[in-house]
């Protein structure tokens, strides 16, 4: 089982931007959960994604990873793509459609985006590629309800959460833009496969 990651601070890339906070326990991307899947996310306006090989830790069927673990990859970049926004999203939604088994051991690519925000409701799509051949083994739709403003400022506090300028100039972000539009063929069907 891996040992924590011994960090005093958790650093995810917002485009030119970093958020920083204190290292947490999230089963999906908290540096604290031996146990969990420690996803090194990125974020940019309204998307975020990342890579990430699953381990026999994460086996349904013999060589297959787990539904919920897929499920659980999906919600993370999808609500990691609120960041940008300044919303803490809780999932009140979420369906996800399987079009093939998602093999252990392969490098996988998920992204989430930020499709439509209603007041305090967002909607996101996300979608889980093999990160070598492009296949959508799965899909997401999820909405989100933006947490009060007075839950946010003490969840900051708690986790020392703040944006601050990158310190190094960064590359050019890792994540595929997706288009902003809902019009025809602009759906994850409509999307290269």
């Amino acid at each position: 089982m891996p040992e924590p990651l011994a960090s005093a601070v958790t650093e995810i890339p917002v485009g030119d931007r970093r958020l920083l906070m204190r290292p947490h326990g999230c089963f999906a991307c908290g540096a604290l959960n031996v146990s969990g899947l420690r996803l090194q996310l990125h974020a940019d306006a309204g998307i975020c994604g990342a890579e990430h090989t699953l381990d026999e830790r994460f086996m349904g069927w013999e060589g297959i990873a787990h539904g919920g673990i897929v499920c659980a990859i999906l919600d993370e970049v999808m609500a990691w793509a609120l960041v940008d926004e300044d919303s803490w999203g809780l999932t009140a939604r979420m369906s996800v459609d399987f079009r093939r088994p998602v093999p252990i051991g392969r490098r996988l690519r998920a992204e989430g985006r930020v499709v439509e925000r209603r007041r305090r409701l967002i909607r996101t799509e996300g979608r889980l590629l093999d990160a070598d051949t492009g296949a959508r083994p799965a899909t997401a739709e999820a909405v989100y309800v933006d947490a009060p403003a007075d839950r946010k400022d003490e969840l900051k506090r708690r986790y020392m959460f703040r944006i601050e300028p990158a310190v190094e100039p960064r590359e050019a972000s890792p994540l595929r833009p997706w288009p902003r539009s809902r019009a025809a063929g602009d759906t994850l069907e409509g999307t290269a496969r």
